[in-house]
């Protein structure tokens, strides 16, 4: 009886309904004309001088913020002989890769490899910068032990001289 009551109640349970899955979202069109000028802009970064690139950030700044501009200034940022801040470049980056701008979409792949790029660069400027302080952190341990032994041998240089015979001074074998 109670097997046929159980039985009865999961008959009147309703099968869980079937989830479809969403529909994939349209692809995005990517309009590789639009990183050539931004390829362009970075090239020209490169032949700029430190007082040229400074002036180049106020221009930046200047200009509407669009995704192309903060491209463009994440660019700027990552030039070593200029500002650099990779951090704050990689945060404009994130912000590209993240936008749904139309306009940011087609700047996606570019977007992705100065992030990718810049992060590679921070990571070895972190690895070169802890290398550093583990080198000075070695001189100065090294100048330490070196000012030890030069104190040593100065004491030793005080010593009276041992005699060179086998004979024991009065008092020296106690």
């Amino acid at each position: 009886m109670a097997l046929a009551v159980a039985f009865a109640v999961s008959a009147c349970a309703a099968p869980p309904p079937v989830r479809e899955a969403p529909p994939p979202p349209p692809p995005v069109k990517v309009d590789e004309t639009a990183m050539l000028p931004l390829l362009a802009y970075h090239q020209l970064l490169t032949r700029l001088t430190a007082a040229e690139l400074a002036r180049e950030r106020i221009v930046l700044a200047a200009i509407p913020q669009t995704p192309a501009a903060h491209l463009r200034q994440a660019m700027l940022y990552g030039q070593p002989r200029g500002p650099l801040d990779l951090p704050r470049a990689l945060s404009l980056l994130d912000g590209v890769l993240k936008s749904t701008d139309p306009t940011a979409a087609s700047l996606h792949p570019l977007a992705r490899l100065l992030a990718d790029h810049y992060g590679e660069r921070q990571k070895h400027e972190m690895q070169s910068e802890k290398t550093n302080q583990q080198l000075k952190e070695s001189q100065r341990k090294t100048g330490e032990l070196q000012d030890k032994l030069d104190a040593l041998t100065d004491i030793e240089r005080s010593l009276p001289l041992r005699p060179r015979g086998g004979k024991v001074l009065p008092g020296a074998g106690r």
